[in-house]
């Protein structure tokens, strides 16, 4: 039986390698947003990066396995159908993915005590499923990265 992506990008020799290029995806993805919906993506990633230093590395770390555990179906459903391009088979799904991911994200918001982080995340929710699907074909490709 083939490896779950749970066993590929969450082995703890992997792990570390794995939430350094989400953090890299991440802030090429900030980088990347322009216009009045990217200015405020870009605000709120400025904002919990200065007022909380080290808090985007650590929630990204913990909620590593939430976001695995939510490309999972979607990993299996590939593996099986004979795909080339996991980012790809992600975009096809981009709104159900998107939602999916977001899912983990608005659970951390809703438990979240800090003001400023919850301020700074939902300034940017009404459009994260939009920044989220453009992300997709990053991160099917950095899915392959380690599960090819």
């Amino acid at each position: 039986m083939a490896a779950t992506l749970q066993e590929i990008l969450l082995a703890p020799d992997t792990k570390p390698k794995v939430i350094t290029d989400c953090f890299t995806l991440i802030e090429q993805e900030v980088s990347d947003k322009s216009g009045v919906s990217g200015t405020a993506v870009k605000l709120g990633y400025k904002t919990v990066a200065s007022f909380a230093p080290g808090y985007l590395h650590d929630t990204l770390a913990d909620l590593l396995p939430d976001i695995v555990a939510k490309l999972e179906p979607y990993w299996v459903d590939f593996s099986t159908s004979g795909g080339s391009g996991f980012g790809d088979y992600l975009a096809k799904r981009s709104e159900e993915v998107s939602e999916a991911l977001l899912s983990v994200t608005d659970a951390v918001a809703k438990a979240s005590e800090r003001p400023t982080i919850i301020k700074a995340y939902r300034a940017v929710r009404g459009s994260a499923a939009k920044h989220v699907e453009a992300a997709l074909p990053r991160v099917g490709d950095l899915v392959l990265k380690y599960a090819a």
